[in-house]
């Protein structure tokens, strides 16, 4: 109990840290057998039954993916830099994606892009944009003076480039392949495939396990260069291999799944706000749970009670954008 005493201020904290942990666990079961079993077309006695169930398995596998691959980038990227109100974002993914969903379908033609889709394009995609993520990390490895605010400047601005190229370019598309382009844009489970688990699956796992073996000295970190470096925390080497993570996951998830920006800033933004500590071996789990119950929730509820489909992510998107908003008026009255 010497543990969670520190972690939370009183021990009805840590119960009610417990009772939400049962309570999202009981819903995100319940909600994950409504995906799966609910308005299935055919008797669970049908040949067509398991398909069925199997096919939908794989959304729910995407939904379980990209609940650990968003939600421990974020809480990893907030915590790195001191700051509850940035997402990886910031570093230029969804730009670098946009350019290069726009400059396959420019190349490609509409028909070929629709079926190009497949592992070696999704392989691809988690190289460039590691790619960049390393390019704009190698100004820590080369200058020791710069820090996190100057890593963020640049992939500010590299964000800032790739939109406008990637805007550019979409001026010069029919109307039919803009129409298409946009459909591949918005995040959602729909874009992936089985046959992308085998390259998502281990790698977002080992780095969520190695996250998780690292809360402890995070925790350090988050309390800055100089306090962590006093404490015998090497800032810099765990700041590089963080920020690699990070990319990694990013990167997978949103080749896998596109472009879900606020998604893992919705989920962290009320885990802190539920949880009431900043301990990561706490807020890790709660924030991955919390991650897979809010997205097979909207799902459920898009999909089978208002017949919705394909808004999920535009209303997971709007809400954690209100919510942003809400996060920097609050911060600027605060100062």
């Amino acid at each position: 109990m010497e543990r969670s005493t520190q972690a939370f201020p009183t021990r009805q904290s840590l119960r009610h840290y417990h009772m939400s942990m049962i309570i999202m666990s009981i819903l995100s079961i319940l909600f994950t057998l409504g995906l799966i079993l609910y308005k299935n077309p055919v008797s669970p006695s049908s040949p067509a039954f398991m398909p069925i169930v199997l096919r939908r398995g794989v959304a729910i596998i995407a939904m379980l993916l990209a609940a650990f691959a968003n939600t421990t980038a974020t809480l990893t990227f907030q915590s790195l830099t001191n700051n509850r109100i940035i997402t990886p974002s910031l570093l230029g993914f969804d730009a670098l994606y946009g350019l290069i969903q726009t400059l396959m379908v420019m190349i490609l033609g509409v028909d070929t892009f629709s079926s190009s889709h497949n592992l070696v394009t999704f392989i691809l995609e988690i190289i460039l944009m590691m790619a960049l993520s390393l390019s704009i990390y190698g100004t820590l490895l080369k200058d020791s003076q710069k820090d996190m605010q100057y890593v963020l400047l640049i992939g500010i601005i590299l964000g800032t480039g790739l939109r406008a190229i990637s805007s550019f370019f979409n001026k010069l598309l029919s109307p039919s392949e803009f129409d298409v382009l946009q459909a591949k844009m918005f995040g959602s489970v729909n874009n992936s495939k089985s046959e992308y688990f085998l390259i998502a699956i281990p790698i977002i796992f080992l780095s969520v396990i190695i996250l998780l073996r690292l809360s402890k000295k995070l925790n350090i970190i988050t309390l800055g260069k100089d306090i962590s470096s006093v404490l015998g925390i090497n800032h810099r080497f765990y700041s590089l291999l963080l920020l690699s993570i990070i990319s990694l996951l990013m990167a997978v998830s949103t080749a896998m799944l596109g472009l879900l920006t606020f998604y893992g800033f919705l989920v962290v933004t009320f885990t802190y706000e539920i949880v009431g500590t900043s301990d990561h071996q706490y807020t890790y789990p709660f924030a991955i749970l919390f991650a897979y119950l809010v997205i097979t929730a909207s799902y459920f509820f898009m999909y089978h009670i208002f017949n919705a489909q394909g808004v999920v992510s535009i209303i997971i998107e709007l809400v954690g954008g209100i919510v942003f908003i809400i996060m920097m008026l609050r911060k600027h009255r605060g100062e």
